[in-house]
């Protein structure tokens, strides 16, 4: 009778950590599977989000659509928020991430990085007949800047004494002040400055310098050494044969700058 309890015990155990134990989405596991599970943005355009014919669309869409391409798989989407990235990565609701993630080091105890992809950064930007391309050339000029940001701390570190670093409570404020003349540059994210040139297309405005770079990276769950390889391997291709510099020229409006890898 304790033979058999203990047998059944150890078969309860044995389907308990069958249960637990996460399936790995490897490289050959989704090759023989034919379908890729790629988590996307829901709603952060230009990267993802629904478009007019509602379907997705973005940056990290066509990014994705180029990854299956490549493997020779059916795509699925999987459309998450920013806090839903890493937790369906780690839970196997998705093969990879393509949905603006930044790398460090909190995030690199969960989750494998691959080289970046795309560009995400704080700049200086203006219109084309304002010569400024490094922070010594605010002087004398008025900057527009939310305050308390990132950006905010960075110029005021650096800005030569006589320019008129202009604050505001928030973005839509600052953008507002840039817009109707208050100011020579505005200070922003590029996400930010792309928002300014969809609506204000006369601007023709123009990334002067970069202040903060913090790109985009492919998350690939910890363990899956060949799907990283393989990914990083896709990103660097893509680099090389301008795939990804027609990409950004597309949904950023502005030429691929140079990506850091891993």
């Amino acid at each position: 009778m304790l033979k058999r309890f203990l047998g059944l015990t150890g078969l309860a155990v044995s389907a308990a950590l069958m249960i637990a134990s996460p399936a790995s989405a490897e490289l050959k596991d989704i090759l023989e599977a034919g379908k890729i599970k790629i988590a996307t943005p829901e709603n952060f355009p230009p990267f993802g989000s629904l478009g007019s014919e509602g379907e997705y669309e973005g940056y990290d869409i066509d990014v994705a659509k180029m990854i299956a391409e490549d493997l020779g798989v059916e795509l699925e989407l999987v459309p998450v928020t920013s806090k839903q990235r890493i937790p369906f990565l780690e839970t196997d609701k998705a093969d990879l991430v393509i949905a603006t993630l930044g790398a460090n080091p909190e995030r690199a105890k969960s989750i494998w990085f691959s080289h970046a992809y795309a560009p995400f950064f704080s700049g200086a930007f203006a219109k084309p007949d304002v010569a400024v391309s490094t922070i010594d050339d605010f002087s004398g000029k008025k900057i527009a800047v939310t305050s308390g940001t990132l950006e905010d701390l960075a110029i005021t570190a650096d800005a030569p004494e006589d320019a008129e670093i202009i604050r505001f409570g928030d973005n839509a404020a600052t953008i507002a002040a840039y817009v109707s003349g208050q100011a020579d540059v505005i200070v922003t994210g590029n996400m930010v400055a792309l928002g300014i040139s969809n609506d204000n297309p006369d601007f023709n405005l123009e990334n002067k310098f970069i202040i903060a770079n913090s790109p985009s990276f492919i998350g690939v769950k910890t363990g899956n050494i060949d799907l990283l390889q393989w990914v990083n391997v896709f990103v660097l291709h893509k680099k090389l044969n301008g795939k990804l510099d027609e990409l950004s020229k597309k949904w950023l409006k502005t030429p691929l700058p140079p990506l850091p890898a891993l």
